[in-house]
C-alpha cells in the first residue's frame, strides 16, 4: 500500500462492551442501526463493522439479529461492504459460522490470536475487567475454512505482531488469499501498546500486497490514524473503539466519527475510497 492509494473508512457501528450509559448514541435495535449506518456512509465510509446486539442492547450471537441488522443496512444505507465480527468469548464456531452462512456478509472479521484483554483504571487502582481471549489456531482454521466456502472475504484482526506472523502458516496452507486484509488493532489492554513506532513494526511485517488498516482505541485513536495515513494504511472509527472527537467532545453518531476521518484523509492529500473501489482494493466479487 502507499499514500496514493484511496483510503478506505470502516465504521464499527456498536461493539458490544460498551451501552448507553457511556454513550446515548450507540445503536440497539435493526432501525438504529441501519440509521447509524446511513449516517456513515453520507459521510464517507465505504464499510460498516457488526456486532449484533437485541433490542434491549444486550449482545447476540444469533442468526435472525444479524439478519434484521443487515436488512436495515442495506435498505437504510445503499451501497456499501457489510463486514460482521466473529470474535466472541464462550460462543462455539459453529454457532459463530451459522449466522455468516445465513446472511453472507462481503467480510468477516477474524481475530488472529489468543490474549489477555483488559482495562485498567488508574484512579481507582484495579483492573474494571480481564479476560483471556481466546482464539486458538483450531478455532481460527475452522473459521478460515467456513469463510472460504462462503466466499466471504477475512479481515485478519492482529492486536499484536505475533498476531502478524501467525499469519504465515496460514497462507501456506492456502487458506488465506491475496490481498491479505488485516487490521492492526491499538491501545487494548494485552495487546501492542498505541504508539505510531508499533504500528510502523506491524505494518513492516505485513505480508507482501496487503492491504491493512489502523484501529485505534479510546481518544489516542486520532493521532494513531494520522500515522496510518502518512505509512499509506486506511483507518477504521466509530463508536465500537472510541466515542470523543479530537477536541474531546462525545460523538452525537458514527457519522460525526466517519466525517471527523474522511476530514483527517482529505488534510493528508489522500482521497476516500468509495464502497465499488474498495471492493477492487480488497479483491471482493
Amino acid at each position: 500500500m502507499a499514500v496514493d492509494d484511496p483510503v478506505i473508512i470502516t465504521c464499527a457501528l456498536s461493539g458490544v462492551l460498551a451501552n448507553r450509559d457511556q454513550c446515548p448514541a450507540i445503536p440497539y435495535t435493526p432501525q438504529e442501526y441501519g440509521e447509524e449506518a446511513r449516517r456513515a456512509v453520507e459521510e464517507g465510509a465505504a464499510m460498516v463493522h457488526i456486532h449484533a446486539r437485541r433490542p434491549d442492547g444486550t449482545p447476540s450471537f444469533e442468526v435472525e439479529d444479524y439478519q434484521a441488522i443487515s436488512e436495515a443496512i442495506k435498505e437504510q444505507a445503499g451501497d456499501v461492504i457489510i463486514n460482521f465480527s466473529t470474535g466472541a468469548v464462550g460462543v462455539p464456531v459453529e454457532k459463530r459460522l451459522a449466522y455468516l452462512e445465513a446472511c453472507r456478509p462481503e467480510v468477516a472479521a477474524l481475530n488472529m490470536g489468543s490474549m489477555n484483554y483488559a482495562k485498567y483504571s488508574r484512579s481507582r487502582k484495579r483492573f474494571v475487567f480481564e479476560l483471556v481471549f481466546q482464539n486458538p489456531f483450531s478455532e481460527i482454521i475452522e473459521l478460515l475454512e467456513g469463510m472460504k466456502r462462503l466466499s466471504i472475504k477475512p479481515e485478519h484482526e492482529c492486536f499484536d505482531l505475533g498476531h502478524v506472523g501467525s499469519l504465515e502458516p496460514l497462507i501456506d496452507l492456502g487458506l488465506v488469499g491475496e490481498p491479505v486484509h488485516v487490521n492492526c488493532i491499538m491501545g487494548v489492554l494485552g495487546g501492542v501498546p498505541a504508539t505510531a513506532r508499533n504500528l510502523a513494526a506491524m505494518v513492516e511485517n505485513l505480508p507482501a500486497n496487503a492491504h491493512w488498516s489502523l484501529i485505534g482505541i479510546s481518544r489516542e485513536q486520532w493521532q494513531l490514524a494520522g500515522a496510518a495515513l502518512a505509512l499509506g494504511g486506511s483507518i477504521r472509527v466509530g463508536l465500537e473503539d472510541n466515542f470523543y472527537l479530537p477536541d474531546g467532545r462525545m460523538a452525537s453518531s458514527n457519522g460525526e466519527l466517519v466525517a471527523q476521518a474522511r476530514k483527517l484523509v482529505e488534510g493528508c492529500g489522500r482521497t476516500v475510497a468509495t464502497a465499488a473501489q474498495a471492493r477492487e482494493m480488497l479483491g471482493i466479487g
